[in-house]
């Protein structure tokens, strides 16, 4: 019973993802209680999944790392606000590979994004920088990773 519950936590994870990667398509935000929303629900997943004190601390240690360095970015320009509480929020799900992977998806992501969003802002002939909705990278890469939990739970 355990798994089942852990998985329809990690379905609502993946529903929370696509709302963010839409209202950042949208409106260039992702909402403070939508990111507090992914980080409290890490907490029943944690008990669900059976991780122990240990683990707990260890997914903690994770999740303030990642803020850590993307707040350093925040603050030199880099990476949106939302984004960053966004990453580390995700920490809090995701085992010390696991958010390896998640970095370099998103990075391959952010850059197709990118890249795919200058050539529209150019041909458009828009002033100045575009705004890249880099929530959109991370969430495809949160969504790839469940995708391969689930693939990889029934395959």
């Amino acid at each position: 019973m355990q798994g089942v519950s852990a998985n329809l936590l990690v379905a609502i994870l993946a529903a929370m993802l696509i709302i963010a990667a839409t209202g950042d398509l949208r409106s260039r935000r992702i909402p403070n209680w939508l990111t507090l929303s992914i980080a409290v629900t890490a907490i029943p997943f944690w008990w669900m999944s059976g991780l122990s004190w240990a683990d707990v601390a260890t997914q903690i240690g994770i999740a303030t790392g990642v803020f850590v360095f993307f707040a350093i970015l925040f603050h030199v320009g880099m990476m949106g606000g939302g984004d960053v509480k966004l990453l580390a929020a995700l920490g809090l799900w995701l085992p010390l590979g696991s958010v390896v992977k998640l970095l370099v998806i998103m990075a391959i992501a952010g850059g197709v994004l990118t890249l795919g969003f200058l050539a529209r802002h150019r041909l458009a002939k828009h002033e100045g920088k575009p705004e890249i909705p880099y929530g959109v990278a991370i969430a495809f890469a949160g969504m790839w990773l469940i995708g391969e939990r689930f693939l990889y739970q029934f395959g």
